[in-house]
């Protein structure tokens, strides 16, 4: 898995992207909390993250990119709301870790197929690698 760093600097871009609409609601936090804790990550580490961000370290695998614009989507969803400029920052987001546009656009396409908007992992892993075969 990650470096300790790296856990740092996933949960400091989630947060980040929590906040792209100027709010951290209740239903975030709480999905936050749990990455951090899924991370290894302590809450009073996680507290300090909310008040200043981790230096950002890329991730080295294209695995472990696709694992973090999943949970960027779901953290997207985890509020039952979406807004145009979450979609928009997701895509971008996406795009700088390298991750084709036409599969991140198929993503975000398909979600709406799904309960919650929340995209199987099996589906987005196999809407990526028919984009990398």
């Amino acid at each position: 898995m990650s470096t300790y760093e790296e856990k740092l600097s996933i949960l400091s871009e989630m947060i980040a992207f929590a906040r792209v609409d100027h709010t951290l609601k209740q239903s975030e936090y709480e999905f936050l909390l749990k990455v951090a804790h899924n991370l290894g990550i302590d809450k009073l580490t996680f507290e300090g993250l909310l008040q200043q961000k981790s230096p950002k370290v890329p991730l080295k695998t294209q695995a472990e990119r696709i694992v973090q614009f999943h949970r960027l989507l779901l953290l997207m969803n985890v509020d039952q709301e979406q807004h145009k400029k979450e979609i928009n920052t997701l895509y971008n987001i996406g795009l700088k870790m390298g991750l084709p546009p036409v599969a991140i656009g198929q993503v975000l396409e398909v979600m709406h197929n799904y309960p919650d908007n929340v995209v199987p992992p099996n589906v987005l892993i196999d809407i990526f690698k028919a984009h990398y075969n």
